[in-house]
């Protein structure tokens, strides 16, 4: 029994669980407009009972206060035939009495309807008593009312004391039926309510099955196709036995799955036709090219790239480019991709000495890549230049230019040595020595403008 409750438990914990939110509101809703409905009918039913039961007390009262004050001058006269008489005319002619009992002083019944002492005795004598209060003769001016269960329902009990004269002669206890126009009502209301109340619950339980398999169910499965098409499962699709717009729904969701995965295999050929333009477009570049994604695996690489950082034997694509660069060029590189990874930088240019597989001078510039709305990081691109040649001519060009300077000093001391001599001394100097002097500083006029002229063939050359 156990497991099996245990069962059912799970069973509907389970039922509930698969219920949407709303679905669950609705139930919640219900039973508290349900409840409500309900205690406000049952509090309905029980004012009627109250007000029965005193219109009931009221009426019980008043009849046995009629009835005693016509029988206690027979009860007093011990004329129990005629008390008898009376009250059977009484009983017969009153269907709201259930019973009447007349007890003396001691409480014990002489006479009774329907009960009759003598028409119960057998061969043991049966004493009927009615057990009283103790104060009740002191109190006898009051009627007593009380009321108690039966099969028919309840039965209000008055005891009405028989005085004559100042005199407490006994009791007199009439029975009231309930009445039946209200205890009809009152069953009557409460039957309806009761089934009110079940037949909204059932209502609901059919309402939530039928969400459960008619609309919680499809809209489960179309959320579990709409995950898996934004995952990039483009050959999902729903087959479920609804009809209406749901039908509608499902055939339109399925409908656009088949299209998305038209597009993407279209995408794929044309993805893969552009890698291809790409790849052979940077295969044709100079320099060396290499595409990183922001977790710094190698998307693309170029033959230079490979040639310069010694990778013609190595796979490096889908792997870390830091694990494969040589220690020089990874200690310069480190911080600046991780910073342009993270958006912290844009761009960086680095000049760096290589030493394997053989001694050059490179350049390298990363940049980032964009979307096509230039807001979010696609990756970097490393551009790779073999700068040694380009040193090495710089080196040879300082050299010129160092040996060139020394050069146009020379002849430009020499002319302005003997110039200023002229300038200084030329009245102390003869006219051989003035002669000779003038031709030097010619001379070197003429070395001096043989080596501008040796310059600027140069510059154009370079030009």
């Amino acid at each position: 029994m156990l497991a099996l409750l245990k069962k059912i438990r799970e069973a509907i914990a389970r039922w509930w669980s698969e219920l949407t939110l709303p679905t669950k509101l609705m139930a919640a809703a219900t039973l508290v407009v349900s409840l409500i409905v309900s205690g406000f009918t049952f509090w309905a039913v029980n004012t009627i009972q109250v007000d029965a039961r005193l219109n009931e007390t009221r009426f019980g009262r008043d009849l046995g206060l009629l009835l005693a004050s016509n029988v206690a001058p027979l009860v007093a006269e011990n004329n129990l035939t005629e008390v008898a008489q009376f009250s059977q005319r009484f009983y017969s002619n009153t269907s709201s009495v259930r019973y009447m009992l007349y007890a003396d002083e001691a409480g014990k019944i002489f006479f009774g309807l329907p009960f009759w002492e003598p028409a119960v005795q057998n061969s043991l004598t049966i004493e009927r008593r009615i057990n009283l209060p103790e104060d009740y003769a002191a109190n006898s001016e009051v009627p007593m009312v009380r009321q108690h269960k039966s099969p028919d329902g309840e039965v209000t009990d008055v005891f009405v004391p028989l005085n004559h004269e100042g005199k407490y002669l006994g009791v007199l206890s009439i029975g009231i039926n309930p009445n039946p126009t209200v205890v009809t009502s009152s069953n009557l209301t409460r039957d309806v309510t009761i089934a009110v109340f079940v037949s909204i619950w059932v209502m609901v339980i059919l309402g939530a099955v039928f969400n459960t398999l008619m609309i919680t169910q499809p809209i489960r499965e179309l959320l579990v196709g709409v995950k898996n098409i934004a995952a990039g499962n483009f050959k999902q699709r729903i087959d479920l036995p609804v009809g209406g717009e749901l039908k509608e729904l499902i055939f339109s969701f399925n409908e656009m799955a088949e299209r998305l995965e038209r597009y993407e295999e279209q995408n794929i050929e044309e993805l893969t036709a552009e890698k291809a333009k790409l790849e052979t477009l940077v295969s044709t570049i100079a320099d060396g090219a290499v595409l990183l994604d922001t977790n710094m695996q190698v998307i693309l690489v170029n033959p230079t790239a490979r040639r310069i950082f010694g990778w013609e034997n190595a796979d490096v694509v889908a792997e870390n480019v830091l694990h494969h660069l040589p220690s020089s060029v990874q200690l310069e590189l480190s911080r600046p991709l991780y910073k342009i990874a993270a958006g912290e930088s844009e761009s960086a240019e680095f000049r760096i000495l290589l030493t394997q597989p053989i001694n050059r001078t490179i350049r390298i510039l990363l940049t980032t890549v964009l979307d096509q709305h230039r807001e979010s990081l696609k990756g970097i691109a490393m551009t790779v230049q073999d700068i040694t040649r380009e040193v090495e001519l710089n080196e040879a060009k300082s050299q010129f230019i160092s040996n060139v300077s020394h050069e146009l000093r020379t002849p430009l001391f020499n002319i302005k040595t003997y110039i200023e001599t002229l300038h200084d001394y030329g009245e102390d100097l003869s006219e051989a020595e003035k002669r000779e002097f003038l031709q030097t500083a010619n001379h070197e006029t003429d070395r001096l403008t043989r080596l501008v002229n040796d310059v600027l063939d140069l510059s154009r050359l370079e030009s």
